[in-house]
């Protein structure tokens, strides 16, 4: 049994070195692969970083590059911005100081308009009437306006007349314009001062360029009585689109026997002007591009402003008229008529007097315009009145070389009732700005 049990042993620690051995050899054979995983990783890894450095030193370089082409160029473009930015710096500083002097410069919204007439008349009398030859700078018209906002305004027309003016001379110093106008909104203004009234076609315009003939019709002249200005104030605006209005009170004319009672002779122009009797005008024009059709009132309870005395010669003035264009072609025409009442105007009968003319006209280029005109006027129309009838009959030309500037020739006939015509050529240059 004895021997048995040492057998076992024997065997056992046989097999346990056997295992023992067998366990050191895998250890070492596992610690060899092991060490050999690990050299292919470190080297696998190694390659990796080698070529991710590699990789970001090429693109170092490549930045490099570019950094070194495009500093010189972004350097200049640094120093052009800075020089214009500079330059905006000045350039604003310039506006801001303009504006500040723009709003403290007593001329700020000033304007400033002007025309001038010289004309040549070469005519031939008869019947008593004289001949004329002269030249004469009829007309040197400076305006001047002033915006204080966007709701009042000054204007002004200062005129000398015939060149010359004082003792013994020709000519005249006349202010035709000064007033205030007031928006009161967008259709309608208040407006007082010395202003032209609104009747007929050349009263509120009559710069050269804006009609024909050399000298101004004379309905418009004598009946009219154009150009006609006075003090007072009033209204005007539109009612609609194409229709406009006026409606003034003013100071008015005064006539007397000396002048028999020529309605021309009655202005006054606002110069110590007699204001006993003031006179109201009312005015309504359709006005579409290319047609206006309109007319006016003047009514004055006094047209001699008392000085008749007792004997009061009231007044009344309607006038029609109408400025066609159609294409090449326009076509105006006007009809104008006083009524006074009283003994005196009566005894001269000059409580009617009337006139009316047609003028059509034709633009044969841009440039060149001709025209012909019919007119027929009497200041003495009434059944007092003697044979003192007028007609005249014009034809002319008008070349713009500029389109406010214009030379002007026509050739009138005269057919007055008293014999005393004056027929011949007048010459004129205008302008207007």
């Amino acid at each position: 049994m004895k021997s048995r049990n040492w057998m076992i042993t024997v065997g056992v620690g046989v097999l346990v070195l056997l295992a023992g051995s067998a366990s050191a050899a895998t250890v070492e054979e596992r610690l060899a692969a092991l060490e050999a995983q690990f050299e292919q990783a470190a080297s696998a890894r190694e390659e990796v970083l080698l070529g991710r450095i590699q990789e970001l030193e090429g693109q170092v370089a490549t930045l490099s590059q570019q950094v070194a082409a495009v500093t010189p160029v972004s350097a200049a473009a640094l120093g052009a911005n800075a020089e214009l930015l500079t330059r905006i710096d000045s350039l604003e500083e310039q506006v801001l100081s303009m504006e500040d002097e723009q709003m403290n410069n007593p001329l700020k919204d000033i304007t400033l308009g002007g025309y001038g007439e010289l004309h040549y008349n070469a005519l031939s009398g008869s019947g008593g009437a004289k001949d004329k030859r002269e030249i004469d700078f009829h007309r040197f018209v400076l305006m001047f306006g002033k915006e204080f906002n966007d709701r009042v305004r000054f204007f002004s027309e200062f005129e000398l007349e015939h060149a010359i003016a004082g003792e013994g001379q020709s000519g005249e110093i006349e202010l035709e314009q000064a007033f205030i106008d007031y928006d009161i909104n967008d259709r309608h203004t208040a407006r007082a001062g010395v202003f032209l009234l609104p009747v007929g076609l050349l009263n509120e315009n009559h710069e050269p360029s804006r009609f024909y003939g050399v000298e101004r019709n004379p309905v418009e002249k004598n009946i009219i009585p154009t150009t006609w200005w006075e003090g007072g104030i009033g209204l005007y605006g539109q009612l609609s689109d194409s229709l406009d209005y006026a409606a003034y009170v003013h100071s008015g004319l005064a006539t007397s026997a000396d002048d028999k009672y020529a309605v021309r002779s009655g202005r006054q122009k606002v110069a110590k002007a007699n204001a006993s009797d003031p006179a109201a005008t009312f005015a309504l024009n359709y006005r579409v591009p290319g047609v206006t059709v309109g007319g006016s009132v003047n009514v004055q309870s006094d047209v001699t402003q008392g000085e008749n005395g007792e004997d009061v010669a009231s007044a009344l003035m309607g006038e029609v008229h109408m400025d066609l264009q159609r294409g090449p072609w326009g076509l105006r025409a006007l009809y104008a008529q006083w009524n006074l009442n009283g003994a005196g105007p009566e005894s001269y009968g000059a409580d009617r007097q009337f006139g009316w003319y047609i003028e059509p006209s034709y633009k044969i280029t841009d440039t060149l315009g001709v025209f012909a005109r019919y007119n027929q006027w009497n200041n003495q129309a009434g059944s007092g009145g003697a044979d003192v009838g007028k007609e005249q009959i014009d034809i002319g030309v008008n070349w713009y070389p500029h389109e406010q500037v214009v030379l002007k020739a026509d050739y009138q006939w005269q057919i007055n009732d008293d014999g005393k015509n004056q027929n011949g050529i007048n010459l004129g240059v205008g302008y207007d700005f």
